[in-house]
């Protein structure tokens, strides 16, 4: 039960950084037998799904690194990860009580909902600066999270869930920040905007 709570909380929470990745790897560990995938699962081994991700991975990769394309990524993916992360946390119980099921899909949504909008609150954030090195650092941080943390999902369950709880903790603390300081960021960036045309519609008088 241990290694199941850990493989659903892992891919949940992953899924809510990088969806595809995260399926291309667990999927291609599962191929080469690294790891064992209950039957629920077991989809994410085929080759079919293993080359489908490996090419929306590399799609998210360019996508991620584009300033202000990257919160546009993130905002039609808030439909697609979150539901993502539910049904591999459910998957990852496999022939389980129904109302277990339902129970871990819950979790899943809400640790992938987390981690979703911690990015992409953060991105948000770093998107109201000019200077786009920053999205790089930020896209190649989280390439990184998500392959160390499936690794000690995997491998190491209990002290990845342990980290869970903390992760749960920091971003129920920092999202509301985060938000309030992109809202802060939009309006001064309206402001900003509004002053440079009353003082271009001034020169033109």
């Amino acid at each position: 039960m241990l290694d199941a709570l850990s493989l659903g909380a892992g891919l949940s929470w992953a899924s809510g950084l990088r969806l595809y990745l995260t399926v291309l790897l667990v999927g291609v560990f599962a191929r080469l037998g690294i790891v064992h995938l209950p039957d629920t699962l077991s989809a994410l081994a085929s080759p079919w799904v293993i080359g489908t991700a490996a090419v929306l991975t590399v799609a998210e990769f360019l996508a991620d690194r584009i300033p202000a394309f990257d919160s546009l990524w993130d905002a039609i993916h808030t439909f697609i990860r979150i539901p993502a992360g539910a049904l591999l946390a459910a998957g990852s119980l496999g022939h389980a009580d129904p109302a277990l099921l339902t129970v871990a899909a819950l979790a899943g949504g809400t640790l992938a909902g987390s981690a979703h909008l911690t990015k992409a609150g953060t991105r948000a954030l770093i998107n109201l600066s000019p200077e786009p090195l920053s999205n790089w650092i930020a896209s190649s941080t989280e390439d990184v999270l998500v392959c160390v943390g499936l690794a000690l999902a995997l491998f190491v369950p209990l002290l990845f869930l342990l980290l869970m709880v903390g992760f749960l903790a920091f971003s129920s603390w920092a999202l509301p920040r985060l938000w309030r300081g992109v809202q802060g960021g939009f309006r001064g960036m309206a402001a900003h905007m509004v002053s440079r045309l009353g003082s271009f519609g001034g020169k033109r008088d």
